[in-house]
């Protein structure tokens, strides 16, 4: 990581990235985190598997049907008109049928029950027609017609799911299924935050002349809570170096990375930047995004660094779209999802200057038709927390847009897919 100094010409008045620079920056100096635990396979949802799972067992464990009807040999089957097979028994899931299917005949079978010895095809109800103990089936069948053959799924000795995966409830189903009880998971990223600002009161303290409560930590919380991370709240960090500077040495002893929110802007109280040029190294100051554009990312004494900025909602856009990505590659994700873009119709004009990727907030809605509509989601200034609050999507405009007019087309990303 090169280092900028602030404080003699670099960072701050360097050009800002692109989100994709920035994104392509990050990636390339983050490796996940060390070591794994043993969990309980119901208690390894949303963890990170460590190591491969393998397969002690064939998935299915034996041939079985695929639906309710009527199993027997395929090579029988009529090439024209009917044929009648005896019905000699019948074989229902975890009560198999004992004997041998032989020429001409045939067992009553229902979903998931073992095909009988003899047997490799079934001949579902609704094509059979029954008179007392014989079936009569008709032409259009082939062998080998609904059976799971043993093994299909999965093989036993064969590799179930890879490292690097995010275990979803399907991956435990999956890993129940051979009968595994217990997995190991990565270790969670161990991520410390805490806001600045002699501005910030907590919850609980009366405001003092020119304070507000501080919801920065309140969301930043939260988001990192979505993510699963193991989160070290150091609260508010009054506006002093030395304040600072202990608040950084901390964090940096007990987490993998650290957000900050406030304090990398170029004001004359906003310490943080002098602090990282003391005791950290800073890759890049700005990006070209609104809300959002001053945000620092770099190390502090190993542990990632991610300043964002001090206005609420420019919070939640850079944590969004850096530093959650950033921290998924930190938790050993092999292949982290991008988030879902969907088209919409805009329902009112939007203003916007080229030159930033700009996000903002919109209230997204599906007509009867199936048609996507989105609209504004009340003022979108970056410190308005409460259209955030109101909006279920961002409205993504790319860097070259000028203002958009109703009805044209425009991404937008869910919340839903974020989070």
């Amino acid at each position: 990581m090169k280092h900028q100094n602030p404080g003699c010409g670099g960072g701050h008045d360097d050009p800002a990235q692109t989100l994709q620079q920035a994104l392509a920056n990050i990636s390339a100096e983050i490796h996940p985190v060390e070591g794994f635990e043993c969990v309980a396979t119901r208690d390894a949802l949303d963890r990170v598997l460590y190591a491969p799972v393998h397969s002690t067992v064939n998935v299915p464990a034996h041939s079985n049907s695929a639906m309710d009807g009527y199993a027997l040999l395929g090579a029988g089957l009529p090439a024209e008109g009917e044929r009648a097979f005896r019905v000699i028994g019948t074989a229902f899931a975890g009560h198999p049928f004992a004997g041998q299917v032989g020429d001409g005949e045939c067992v009553r079978i229902m979903t998931g029950a073992p095909v009988p010895e003899g047997a490799d095809t079934v001949v579902m109800q609704e094509r059979v027609r029954r008179e007392d103990d014989h079936a009569h089936i008709g032409s259009g069948h082939r062998p080998g017609d609904n059976v799971r053959m043993a093994g299909e799924d999965i093989k036993a000795g064969a590799v179930a799911l890879e490292p690097g995966l995010l275990l979803r409830p399907a991956h435990l189903g999956l890993i129940a299924s051979l009968g595994i009880g217990e997995v190991k998971v990565r270790r969670r990223p161990r991520v410390a935050f805490f806001s600045t600002g002699d501005e910030l009161a907590s919850i609980g303290e009366p405001l003092g002349p020119g304070q507000i409560y501080d919801s920065n930590r309140y969301t930043l919380f939260g988001m990192l809570q979505r993510l699963g991370v193991e989160v070290v709240d150091l609260g508010v960090v009054r506006d002093t170096r030395e304040d600072l500077e202990q608040a950084f040495q901390l964090a940096a002893s007990q987490a993998d990375a650290i957000v900050t929110s406030g304090g990398v802007s170029v004001g004359e109280a906003d310490f943080v930047t002098e602090t990282l040029d003391k005791i950290g190294e800073v890759g890049f100051w700005t990006v070209a995004i609104k809300p959002g554009r001053p945000i620092a990312f770099g190390r502090v004494q190993g542990a990632l660094f991610f300043g964002l900025p001090g206005n609420p909602v420019s919070v939640m856009v850079t944590f969004y779209q850096l530093v959650q990505p950033a921290l998924r590659i930190l938790a050993g994700i092999a292949a982290p999802e991008a988030p879902a873009l969907v088209t919409a119709v805009l329902e009112s004009r939007l203003k916007k200057k080229p030159g930033r990727r700009e996000f903002q907030r919109g209230v997204l809605q599906m007509d009867a038709d199936g048609t996507c509509k989105v609209s504004p989601a009340g003022r979108q200034g970056s410190g308005i927390l409460r259209s955030m609050a109101e909006a279920n999507c961002f409205i993504v405009l790319p860097e070259d847009y000028g203002n958009v007019e109703a009805g044209a087309e425009v991404t937008v990303q869910p919340f839903a897919g974020l989070c």
